[in-house]
């Protein structure tokens, strides 16, 4: 009798202190809660949700591309080379670009004219923060002063004065022109850049960014240097 008092004992003591092991555990490691509040997540869902819409765009543009060169592969491999060609050579700026975009003027500070300071030229630094600020918003062709930027493009100070393709930047004012794939995109960067806070880095050069109204149609020149291609042979003629 007493043996079976003592295992139902037993058994009864271990059930309490599985209980309060477990209480225990769970003061030691409550569970983590998401503390953010509605509009926290709304944004964030809107930012996962465009990533996808764009994810899907090139998904299409993808699929449209492989339909069309199979056509033209069994009308004519010649011709469908040449499309590519062409496709590459807009992609890397090669070729004029005219579509939607936007332009920017870089002009020296009312306080330096007003000091009559002698106006100074962009830093190399502060021109790669600059362009690095536009394709962060998905910029699709760009030109600085007039000389194409494409990606071998080389930004970097020659005896004081900042190249772009190994040609000088003229002192302010001069103009950067942006393309975009859309009058939407244009509208959308706009907004951006005139809430980025690139301008202050400008301003303690004492420059200033005069972001222009997006615009339907602007007309960017076409990259007229040699591309490097020095990862590139020429497969000879007979040979696949």
């Amino acid at each position: 009798m007493k043996k079976t008092v003592y295992i139902r004992f037993t058994i009864i003591l271990l059930i309490i202190g599985f209980m309060l092991s477990v209480q225990y555990n769970t003061v030691q490691n409550p569970e983590t809660r998401d503390t953010r509040d509605i509009w926290a997540i709304r944004q964030e869902l809107s930012k996962e949700t465009e990533t996808h819409s764009e994810l899907l765009s090139e998904v299409y543009v993808l699929d449209q591309t492989i339909l069309k060169y199979g056509n033209m592969v069994n009308e004519s491999a010649e011709f469908a080379l040449k499309d590519t060609v062409e496709q590459l050579k807009k992609d890397i700026g090669l070729v004029e670009y005219t579509g939607p975009g936007l332009t920017i003027n870089v002009e020296p500070s009312l306080e330096s004219i007003a000091l009559g300071q002698p106006v100074e030229g962009i830093s190399p630094d502060l021109l790669i923060r600059l362009i690095n600020e536009i394709n962060r918003f998905k910029a699709k062709d760009l030109e600085v002063d007039g000389k194409r930027i494409i990606y071998s493009s080389p930004i970097r100070d020659v005896n004081g004065k900042t190249t772009v393709n190994n040609i000088p930047v003229r002192n302010a004012p001069f103009t950067i022109n942006i393309g975009t794939s859309t009058f939407e995109d244009a509208q959308k960067m706009y907004n951006q850049l005139e809430a980025s806070t690139i301008g202050d880095d400008f301003y303690i050069d004492n420059l200033k960014l005069m972001i222009g109204e997006p615009k339907r149609k602007i007309t960017i020149s076409p990259y007229d240097q040699a591309v490097n291609n020095e990862f590139l042979k020429e497969v000879p003629e007979g040979k696949s």
